[in-house]
């Protein structure tokens, strides 16, 4: 955005801050999926263990070696001993022993076999025994020669013979083969580096040999000579103490075993090089006898010692996270404990032997360390510490070092401008060492909190450097303070990684967080000192986590279940009520997730009675909560297995109390809800099959056209039966029909039809809505089905040999869900459902129905899955019996049979609905016509299962066959198109992903404010400067609004043809756009230049047109809002875009219902024919910016207001009135007076603060005719409210009094649009005849636009709306020639 032309006097005018924006929630602007995250791989695939030692030393203690030339004096120390002190034998055993207990301090479990001057045959025992005890485990092989050549170029080692008198050269080829994999193997020697490349070479060799003997060439000599095969040598880890050329170091000041040392002792060695740097100068008085008084145990963190050693852990851990790949660092680091502390002592190795001019070497290869900068701050701590030491050994107190600290204020400091695309903290291995203290713990989860938060990278980050241990752990804490922070952590991690789940079951870390949830002292917001949570969501966080581990986790579901002294379902239950919302959301969908699957659980919860309190939640205020609460319900109703009384009873009071929420405004309710839904039709499949089969044949029975004329075998035996026109039109063969069979997949939205409203008046049921498809290029199915195949004689089925004798054809073939009209939606169907439908499973039925007509399509798609099942059920059923009639008996319906698995005729459904119409003779069908030549159909296929049920694909033949006949033929396609219908049902999948894109919440920063709240944002810039600019467009409208009522208005700015009738026309107040409703969609107009923007249609149903629009949030992001006279309101984003978005259905729902049409009453003979022209006033909308609300009403009895914030409905306002309510207007400030203008020509007051029945305050009659329009000023004047009727008479009036203060009469007496400009005192009222007159409120005569012959001459249209721009003097007008016309004051640039 540019900001060049706002000036800093400007800026402060923001008066659009305030203004709530609707339809702008997460909900609206993300689409309902799962989070796709990646697969974690910081959890090793296999964890290792060192199992085995073996220390091989080749020491010959009192001989140097014959290619080694020792300085004098030399560095004799090995293992920390002399070994001239005492005897060779001696020293060599205590060198041994000592080597053992240094590396038992990294592993002591492991089993150590030391062999001190071997031979070739103790060397080999001793591996292959070690390699044989380890199985698959791994093995280390510690090989000191300093009394030994140096290694060969051959690649040898060497050791000795039995008698000492000779060095006998050993080969790595052999070591490897002995040793076998996965090993670790130690080389303490000069020319070190010469063995790691032979090792290399000689694994490479062994890799040819496997691959050779599996060469199928060789296989034959291979199982001949029963050759061995040479073990593998991947998974082998060496460290070696310098390069192929270079010589150990011979400091005396050092020990001969330098490298030894610092992998096994690296904190003694680490202080004595320390001392013998320039830097000790430092610290003077600092001798190496003085570090060895050092007080305090390694492992003891409290102590000196321990401390630098836990230093030293952190900062190696720290240098290895930051420099090695992650997948090298999990391997070396995280895989085996003693080889990990091996790496972290071989990085300073790295740096000591370094500086003696000798480079260690590993295998893999790591980059080099010894420079990192963490070594400096090793070396203050070091520093630190030493510099207390004479105090200490004087009796002072060990002031611990700040180093942790200060590395959690850098992590402190990185996390101020922490993002994904800098460089990662290097300070997060040091957090993971830091949680081990009890000083510093606290800051440490509270920073660590906030680096989770910044998203599923950082999690990952986390869990790769091994954090989750170190967590898992702290649950077993009952510190209080920690809770908080404990539970944000395990949110973050259970959002992004689900397998840490097993993990908590196994530890009981799940009784942590049913203590934190069922803690009535838990507060809900996060405490004062504490920077992880500011938004009120522990408790809510302990029951995200508790909803992960038992999702899809039986034993999650166990252990939760029989923890603590209550269980989840009961404290879940118990909070119910909390006043935080997401709490509330979260506590339904842990609900949800435990019972699924899991009986003990859900009588738990009937126990509980908790579908009842789960009933309050379906008029929560927020959408999630009660999305949540119907998923809790569904699946209760549906993780039951046996079918009792009782359990039935439940289901049907759930059911009954799950339908109301079809009314609701939020699509992902209304998604859940036939999600739900579902859960309570499979459980009763057979019974919902009957209702759906009972309306087809109901609809056939009640057909006038009763007798097939025309019929045609479809592929696959269907029959495709045509009456009435049809049959006359359209002569359709049996191979045609074949090409052209209609799918058995749910129909798409471009094939849905409309059913004519004459239709559903004609019969009562609703066969006209669940239709066949039509056929591509031919006929349109009627509605008597295709019979299935038993057509002829000779072919027969279960259920083609049964009928009605009178002609009657039971539907067969699969009957697709079409979608209806809305305008019938409640009353009709009403209708539809006689009496003796009206049970539990009708109703649900019925609301199904409505759901599979829903104006969200998402909604809308899903019921008709379901329905098309179902309906597909319905003809596929066994053979129908005679049934006894409902109305001779008045008991109570028996508890239905569990149908899984089984395939029940209708007679064994007792629960069925009341069946009085299911009069069905067990008679044999009468046979359809097949024209001379074809082939009779084969018979139909098996019965389908139940939904979501596998059944097997067959073809049936006949027991009894005609002489000489061939049976039933089969047509190639058949067994394709026969698997087609049997998929239909088997895969059918209703399920939504809203639970799954709840858990994104976690996953996300809940600390991060909105980027709209964030002044640094690029969102927020872009807001301030709309705000900006719309203060500047109010203001230079001022003059000319001041002007407006004396200047005139008929200046042609813009006219162009718009691509159909305009119904609707509206200005946006501050961009150039004018968008123009027609029957079917909406056009977007740049009226500056001319341009055509957009076009995008509104997916109203096809008989149904647009009657209102309106701008939302046009002060920010701008929506529009449209309703059309089927009673849908929908809700499109990106109208509109630069960028070139595509148009978005944001959201949609029913705001009214039991829509009735009506024509205007006019009492005027000549405006009859515009009467049928337009019929009813359709959908009226109101819509308050301020408050959120919308007002609804038109071809109703009531006014209904919606919360658009909440998404509900709020109230219903009886208008009182025999008419439709053709235009609404409202008091926004006050939000009290509602203003409804009706058919009738009264003008009706309401105060919405009354009580229904009151509400009503005053009825004005004063028109003759149809209102027009009803305007409320919010200014003051002679009279506030202004309305027009179709008689051409304008009215003024006062709420005050009960006549009208001010007439305006028109010329014409056909006005059919008037509007009002919201801040200037002008009306313009647009007449049939061609004609727009402007007035001001005075009702002097501004201008007379009408139509003018010549050639130049002004040309429009019969005016068919008139909309005034907000704040500009212009007035659009829509005519019914599809021209599109506006005016003004100023005159426009030629």
């Amino acid at each position: 955005m540019m900001y060049e032309d706002i000036t800093e006097s400007e800026e402060s005018d923001l008066c659009d801050w305030q203004l709530p924006l609707a339809f702008m929630k997460k909900r609206h602007t993300e689409r309902i999926a799962a989070s796709h995250t990646e697969t974690q791989t910081w959890r090793m695939k296999e964890r290792m263990k060192t199992v085995s030692v073996a220390l091989v030393m080749c020491l010959n203690v009192g001989v140097d070696p014959p290619d080694v030339v020792k300085t004098s004096p030399c560095a004799r120390l090995e293992c920390w001993i002399d070994p001239l002190a005492t005897s060779p034998q001696k020293a060599l055993e205590a060198i041994g022993n000592s080597l053992q207990k240094q590396y038992e301090r990294w592993q002591p479990r492991a089993r150590y076999k030391q062999s001190l001057d071997p031979t070739v045959d103790e060397v080999k025992k001793l591996c292959t025994s070690l390699r044989r005890n380890a199985k698959e485990e791994r093995v280390l092989f510690h090989y000191t020669g300093h009394g030994v050549p140096r290694p060969t170029t051959n690649g040898e080692i060497w050791v000795f013979n039995k008698t000492y008198t000779q060095y006998i050269p050993l080969s790595v080829y052999d070591l490897q083969t002995w040793m076998g994999s996965p090993s670790i193997f130690v080389y303490d020697c000069s020319n070190a580096g010469l063995i790691l490349k032979s090792f290399e070479q000689f694994a490479m060799q062994k890799e040819q040999e496997r691959d050779a003997l599996h060469h199928p060439q060789i296989s034959g000599i291979t199982s001949r000579t029963q050759m061995s095969m040479p073990p593998p040598a991947k998974n082998c880890i060496q460290l070696a103490a310098c390069g192929s050329r270079e010589l150990l170091p011979m400091n005396p000041e050092l020990p001969a075993d330098l490298f030894t040392s610092c992998l096994t002792t690296p904190i003694k060695i680490a202080l004595r090089w320390f001392c013998n740097q320039k830097s000790s100068d430092l610290v003077p008085g600092i001798t190496l006898e003085l570090l060895d008084k050092i007080p305090g145990r390694l492992n003891d963190r409290r102590t000196p010692l321990g401390e630098l050693n836990w230093i030293f852990t952190a900062i190696t851990d720290t240098i290895a996270w930051n420099v090695l790949p992650r997948e090298l660092f999990q391997k070396l680091f995280r895989q085996d404990l003693l080889v990990a502390s091996l790496f972290r002592n071989f990085l300073l190795a790295e740096r000591i032997m370094r500086s003696y001019n000798c480079t260690p070497l590993s295998s893999p290869r790591l980059p080099p360390t010894y420079q990192h900068p963490m070594w400096q701050a090793w070396d203050l701590a070091v520093d630190i510490c030493l510099s207390q030491l004479p105090a200490l050994l004087n009796g002072a107190e060990y002031k611990h070092s700040p180093f942790f600290a200060e590395q959690l204020t850098a992590f402190q400091v990185w996390l101020t401008m922490g993002s994904e695309m800098r460089e990662p903290p290097e300070q997060l291995p040091i957090v993971l060492q830091v949680l081990l203290s009890q000083v510093h713990r606290l800051r440490a989860l509270d920073l660590l909190g906030r680096f989770l938060d910044l998203g599923p990278w950082a999690v990952s980050l986390a869990l790769s450097v091994g954090i989750f241990p170190y967590v898992l752990k702290l649950l077993q804490s009952s510190a209080r303070e920690l809770r908080p922070l404990l539970v944000f952590i395990w949110a973050k991690i259970l959002a992004v990684d689900r397998s840490c789940k097993a993990d908590l079951v196994k530890d009981n870390g799940h009784k942590y967080f049913l203590s934190v949830l069922a803690d009535p002292y838990m507060p809900v917001s996060a405490a004062k000192n504490t920077m992880v949570c500011n938004r009120g969501e522990h408790r809510t966080m302990a029951a995200f986590v508790l909803a992960m581990i038992v999702e899809g986790y039986l034993n999650g579901q166990v252990r939760t279940e029989a923890a603590l002294q209550g269980n989840v379902v009961a404290i879940c239950l118990e909070q119910l009520s909390d006043n935080h919302p997401l709490l509330r959301q979260w506590l339904a969908l842990c609900l949800a997730r435990v019972w699924t699957n899991f009986d003990a659980a859900r009588w738990c919860g009937v126990r509980d009675s908790a579908h009842e309190k789960l009933y309050t939640l379906l008029n929560d205020n927020l959408p999630e909560v009660r999305a949540s609460a119907v998923i809790a319900l569904g699946t209760f109703i549906g993780s039951g297995s046996d079918r009792t009384d009782h359990a039935t009873n439940i289901d049907h009071n759930v059911g009954m109390t799950l339908i109301n929420v079809a009314q609701d405004g939020s699509p992902i309710v209304r998604k859940e809800l036939v999600a739900a839904l579902y859960q309570l039709i499979r459980q009763f499949e057979g019974q919902f099959a009957s209702i759906a089969r009972q309306i087809l044949e109901d609809d056939i029975r009640k057909d006038e056209n009763l007798t097939p004329a025309v019929a045609g075998t479809a592929s696959g035996g269907f029959t495709v039966v045509l009456h009435g026109e049809s049959a006359v039109k359209t002569n359709v063969s049996g191979p045609d029909l074949s090409r052209r069979r209609h799918s058995l997949q749910p129909i798409a939205p471009a094939n849905l039809g409309r059913l004519k409203a004459s239709a559903l008046h004609k019969s009562p049921t609703v066969g006209g809505n669940l239709v066949h498809h039509h056929l591509p290029n031919g006929p349109q199915l009627s509605k008597s089905p295709p019979t299935p195949g038993g057509s002829s004689s000779s072919s027969s089925s279960s259920y083609g040999s049964h009928g009605s004798g009178d002609g009657f054809t039971p539907p067969a073939g699969p009957i697709m869900f079409e979608k209806m009209r809305r305008i019938p939606s409640t009353a009709a169907l009403s209708t539809i459902f006689s009496s003796s439908y009206s049970n539990v499973y009708v109703q649900i039925w019925k609301v199904m129905l409505q759901l599979a007509s829903d104006p969200y399509p998402e909604v809308k798609y899903l019921a008709q899955s379901l329905v098309n099942a179902i309906n597909l059920k319905a003809t596929f059923t066994a053979k129908p019996q005679l049934v006894v009639d409902s109305r001779r008996t008045n008991s109570a319906p028996n508890s239905p049979t569990n149908r899984r698995g089984a395939n029940h005729s209708p007679q064994n459904l007792s629960d069925s609905p009341p069946p009085s119409t299911l009069n069905i003779p067990n008679e044999v069908l009468k046979p359809v016509p097949i024209r001379p030549g074809e082939q009779p159909p084969p018979a139909r296929p098996q019965n389908p299962p139940p939904i979501g049920a596998a059944f097997s694909h067959t073809q049936q033949f006949s027991r009894s066959r005609k002489l000489f006949d061939k049976g039933p033929i089969i047509p190639e396609t058949y067994e394709e198109e026969q698997q087609e219908v049997n998929e239909t049902p088997a895969s059918l999948a209703v399920g939504t992903d809203f639970s799954e894109w709840c858990c994104k919440y976690f996953a996300q920063s809940v600390m991060k404010p909105p980027d709209e709240m964030d002044p640094f944002s690029g969102l927020h810039h872009e807001r301030e400067w709309r705000f900006v600019r719309n203060a500047r467009l109010r203001r230079e409208a001022l003059d000319h609004i001041e002007n407006a009522g004396t200047c005139r208005l008929d200046d042609q700015i813009f006219i162009n043809k718009n691509t159909a009738t305009p119904l609707v026309v509206r200005f946006h107040p501050f961009n150039p756009h004018i968008v123009v409703a027609d029957k079917e969609g909406i056009c977007v107009w740049n009226w500056e230049n001319g341009e055509k923007l957009n076009y995008f249609t509104n997916q109203n149903p096809k008989n149904s047109r647009i009657t209102s629009m309106d701008f939302l949030n046009s002060h920010d992001v701008t929506l529009v809002m449209t309703g059309s006279d089927d009673g849908a309101v929908r809700i499109w984003r990106n109208y509109w875009s630069q960028s070139n978005k595509p148009v978005e259905l944001v959201s949609a729902w029913q705001a009214l219902s039991d829509m009735l049409q009506s024509t205007r009453a006019e009492t005027v003979s000549r405006t009859r024919r515009l009467n049928k022209e337009r019929l009813g006033s359709g959908l009226v909308l109101d819509w308050e910016q301020e408050s959120g609300m919308l007002l609804a009403s038109g071809d109703v009895r009531i006014i209904r207001v919606w919360d658009t914030q909440r998404e509900m409905k709020l109230q219903d306002i009886p208008t009182g009135a025999d008419s439709c309510v053709t235009s609404l207007a409202c008091d926004s400030v006050g939000r009290s007076l509602l203003i409804a203008g009706c058919g009738d020509g009264s003008v009706r007051l309401y105060d919405r603060r009354l009580s229904p029945a009151e509400c009503r305050v005053m009825t004005l009659r004063e028109h003759n005719g149809w209102v027009t329009n009803v305007h409320l000023q919010k200014g003051a004047g002679d009279g506030k409210i202004i309305s027009a009727s179709v008689s051409g008479d304008v009215r003024f009036w006062d709420p005050r009094f009960t006549e009208s203060v001010k007439l305006i009469n028109t010329p014409f007496n056909t006005l059919t649009a008037m509007a009002v400009h919201q801040q200037a005192n002008i009306i313009a009222c647009g007449s049939a005849n061609q004609l727009i007159s402007v007035y001001n409120t005075a009702g002097d005569t501004l201008s007379n636009i009408k139509y003018y012959e010549g050639f130049i001459g002004q040309r429009i249209g019969p005016i068919s709306c008139l909309a005034f721009h907000p704040l500009k003097m212009h007035l659009a007008a829509g005519s019914r020639d599809s021209f599109l016309s506006i005016y003004s004051t100023e005159k426009k640039a030629r």
